[in-house]
């Protein structure tokens, strides 16, 4: 058997000892991101009954089960990743990578006449541990994802879009700022104080 690294080992003491990690256990969701969303849900007034939002790169799903518990029944989520996704009752999802066209035309196809009210990513590279690598990635990440937003958003949408703070992260801020009345960055206690993560928050969206 293989032996795990120092790194490997500190990062599983650290998962298995997070109070999130145990709180989503025992809540039933699908990870501990479900307490990131949830806080700025709250804290930032985001989501209502009834409204349209489509969650990238979903996998494992937490974020969409809080969606579909959040939104009532008249609410719709759709959901896509190139990673399979266990069913979760009420929530459309599309496998497959969104920049494919063939992929967006099925997330289009279940989104007509935008709309939708909040386009929400999570989405992470895999992490190699080398800045000058994983730093473009996430960006790259963050930007497709405010392109998605502005392909599918009506007027007045918002967005919430994981970043990592570090080169690139100013222009993706300016372009969300270009397109969006109200922008701020935020940082939910479930993040890890140690992470460069932080959440772009955009409200108002502007249809061109």
């Amino acid at each position: 058997m293989a032996r795990r690294s120092k790194s490997s080992g500190r990062w599983l003491q650290e998962h298995f000892s997070d109070p999130f990690v145990r709180r989503a256990q025992t809540q039933g969701w699908r990870s501990r991101a479900v307490f990131k969303l949830e806080e700025i849900d709250l804290r930032e007034k985001m989501l209502k009954t009834g409204a349209t939002c489509l969650d990238l790169g979903a996998a494992p799903g937490a974020w969409s089960q809080y969606l579909r518990r959040r939104l009532g029944g008249t609410g719709r989520v759709v959901a896509t990743d190139i990673l399979p996704l266990a069913p979760l009752p009420g929530v459309e999802f599309v496998q497959g990578d969104f920049r494919e066209q063939e992929i967006f035309e099925r997330i289009l196809a279940l989104l007509p006449q935008r709309p939708v009210d909040w386009v929400l990513s999570d989405m992470a590279p895999s992490m190699s541990g080398v800045g000058a690598v994983d730093q473009p990635r996430s960006m790259y990440l963050a930007e497709l994802a405010l392109d998605m937003a502005a392909r599918v958003l009506k007027e007045g949408g918002g967005a919430l879009i994981k970043m990592f703070q570090g080169a690139g992260f100013d222009a993706v801020l300016r372009e969300a700022r270009s397109r969006f009345g109200k922008v701020k960055l935020v940082k939910p206690a479930a993040s890890r104080a140690r992470s460069p993560e932080v959440y772009l928050l955009a409200k108002d969206f502007r249809l061109v």
